[in-house]
């Protein structure tokens, strides 16, 4: 990758402005405020932000943080995640009443110092990557780090457009990881390389298959979407989810990947879907019936399969897995990627979720922090944060 990391930078007595993912989940308590629900953005950032205090810069860091629509919006300020970090890293994070203007220029970061910036999509200029709305950020810094993979996919302003402006750009160490790791996975993996795929919608993943259809050595599909594919080969799917207007991608996919593409041979199938519902495994999906999750059959196939991978890329569920019991095949899944000892990707909110039900996710090699993004990484999008950096 012919991009430049934040170690390559000398930060010392530099003013570095760093895009972070602070895009976290709040909610309001009891006395009407907004509440962090999960920190775990916050703590992966923390490493750049340590490695840059430690060299000696000041810090200015900005984020988005959910959908504001351009104007200010009480309930999706950042002061929540102001406190939250001051207490990670037990050090004072000065909250900017903006991310831009006289007041935010007032408050620049001295050595050691580190700024918060409020939320810069209360400007709508950030989303249409407004070029006098990057200059306005990049007039706040010497040094430019981007350390948000989960943004890397969005043109904007904080991502893209002021990297023009900044005398050095570089990739943060979250970042940094996330390149070295999809970058492997999708560019030069060690072999036998397996892909699993899951989810609903074939819509969702069709780059996604054809790009790994060329790279990978097996590609499993599991999910609502591999009933489409079974529709495809012409076999009973019943009230399951099947994409119609995707049966003939399906089949022209089913042609050219051929025998690299492995479908589930057996599912659980429920007559209505519901919390404790009576459900059976079976062969064949029967008419009224619908499929819910993987069968027995079909987790031993895709375990041994993944039992013998040197490189396993893993993107979204087997089944219905919010509604257990449906969610067996992807926990089981989860455990087989985790004890098959190869180096293993996994990107999405439903893998991430098995693999901490499933109590393995320290021996997952890395679990991705951007679902939009890795998805596009995936599917061999260029992702315009990553270009703007290369450049």
């Amino acid at each position: 990758m012919s991009y430049l990391s934040i170690r390559d930078l000398d930060l010392k007595g530099k003013r570095v402005f760093i895009r972070v993912d602070f895009n976290v989940p709040l909610q309001k308590n009891e006395q009407g405020e907004m509440e962090i629900t999960s920190d775990k953005r916050i703590k992966a950032s923390l490493p750049t932000i340590q490695y840059a205090l430690e060299q000696g810069a000041g810090l200015i860091l900005a984020s988005h943080l959910g959908r504001p629509k351009g104007k200010p919006n009480a309930d999706m300020s950042l002061k929540p995640v102001a406190v939250r970090l001051e207490q990670l890293l037990q050090r004072p994070v000065k909250m900017a009443p903006d991310c831009v203007g006289p007041e935010v220029e007032a408050m620049k970061p001295a050595p050691g110092e580190i700024l918060l910036l409020e939320n810069l999509r209360f400007h709508p200029e950030e989303e249409k990557n407004d070029p006098a709305f990057a200059q306005q950020l990049a007039a706040l810094c010497d040094l430019y780090v981007n350390d948000a993979f989960g943004s890397a996919h969005r043109a904007h302003a904080s991502t893209e457009g002021m990297i023009k402006y900044c005398a050095k750009a570089a990739a943060g160490l979250l970042m940094e990881q996330e390149l070295k790791y999809l970058g492997m996975a999708t560019t030069n993996p060690p072999r036998p390389c397996v892909a699993i795929l899951g989810g609903a919608k074939v819509s969702d993943k069709i780059e996604v298959i054809q790009n790994l259809g060329k790279v990978v050595d097996r590609l499993v599909i599991g999910g609502a979407m591999a009933y489409t594919f079974l529709r495809a080969q012409g076999l009973p799917t019943g009230k399951s989810l099947v994409e119609e207007d995707k049966i003939e991608l399906a089949k022209s996919l089913l042609a050219s990947l051929g025998d690299k593409l492995l479908l589930p041979v057996d599912h659980i199938v429920v007559s209505e879907i519901a919390a404790g519902a009576a459900n059976e495994a079976v062969d064949l999906i029967p008419e009224g019936k619908i499929a819910v999750d993987i069968g027995p059959k079909t987790i031993k196939l895709f375990s041994d399969v993944v039992a013998g991978a040197k490189t396993v890329i893993w993107n979204g569920p087997m089944g219905i897995f919010e509604k257990p019991p449906f969610d067996t095949g992807t926990v089981a899944l989860a455990i087989a990627v985790a004890n098959s000892g190869a180096t293993s990707v996994v990107g999405g909110g439903d893998s991430e979720k098995a693999i901490k039900a499933a109590g393995v996710t320290a021996k997952i090699s890395h679990v991705s922090t951007g679902g939009g993004a890795s998805l596009e990484f995936l599917a061999g999008i260029k992702l315009p944060g990553v270009a703007a950096l290369e450049q």
